[in-house]
């Protein structure tokens, strides 16, 4: 199953009328986001959210900080303490009680965008004029931002290779000093992303996981 950024909504309210205690539970929310921590950022897919708690999956072994962050596509993020954890699937606690409808309805100050990773990679820029050594300073399932002291054109097709990645064909969409923006040519799922970055990040979460 892919897992896009929409929503399928079902509300459930079992607190009496007039009980404030019991905050409407919003199930089966579907949304990639990342859990960002000490160990790294890692993709996620929020499954239940309240006003008080949210329910994540990922697609590896669980990072083991008992203190993360839960970061939106908008860069929203939300302090959360672990409540309970096993396998790929955790629950966690809001550090205060949020709005819900705002993480729902996508109340935001700012525009969603693609799901990016704060990660650093070192990497070989290759092209018909040449090539050159380049570093991420973010990726995404459809493209990265890089920085390169080579020059390269709008437009120009390059293909970007590191130790952890293979070859991967990429267009140059944005140039500023020596920051560039590239897209993919083939992306990556939410899966085989999720599980690069984990692998990148913090090899250890692997190291005892059965798959």
């Amino acid at each position: 199953m892919e897992y896009t950024s929409g929503l399928a909504m079902n509300e459930e309210n079992s607190a009496p009328p007039g009980d404030q205690r019991g905050a409407p539970r919003f199930t089966s929310l579907i949304r990639a986001a990342k859990l960002v921590c000490g160990q790294g950022e890692f993709v996620c897919v929020i499954r239940d959210v309240s006003a008080t708690g949210v329910s994540v999956r990922t697609f590896h072994p669980l990072p083991t900080d008992k203190t993360v962050a839960l970061e939106l596509q908008n860069g929203e993020s939300y302090e959360l303490q672990l409540v309970r954890g096993e396998g790929c699937e955790a629950s966690y606690k809001f550090d205060r009680p949020i709005v819900v409808e705002r993480l729902i309805h996508e109340n935001w100050h700012y525009p969603k965008r693609q799901l990016r990773l704060n990660i650093t990679l070192p990497l070989k820029v290759s092209a018909l004029t040449g090539s050159a050594e380049a570093i991420t300073l973010n990726i995404s399932q459809q493209g990265a931002r890089i920085e390169c002291d080579a020059v390269f054109a709008i437009d120009q097709r390059v293909t970007i290779s590191c130790e952890q990645l293979p070859d991967i064909r990429c267009k140059v969409r944005w140039r500023k000093d020596s920051n560039y923006g590239l897209v993919f040519e083939d992306t990556f799922s939410l899966r085989e992303f999720a599980i690069f970055a984990a692998q990148v990040q913090c090899p250890v979460l692997f190291q005892n996981d059965p798959s």
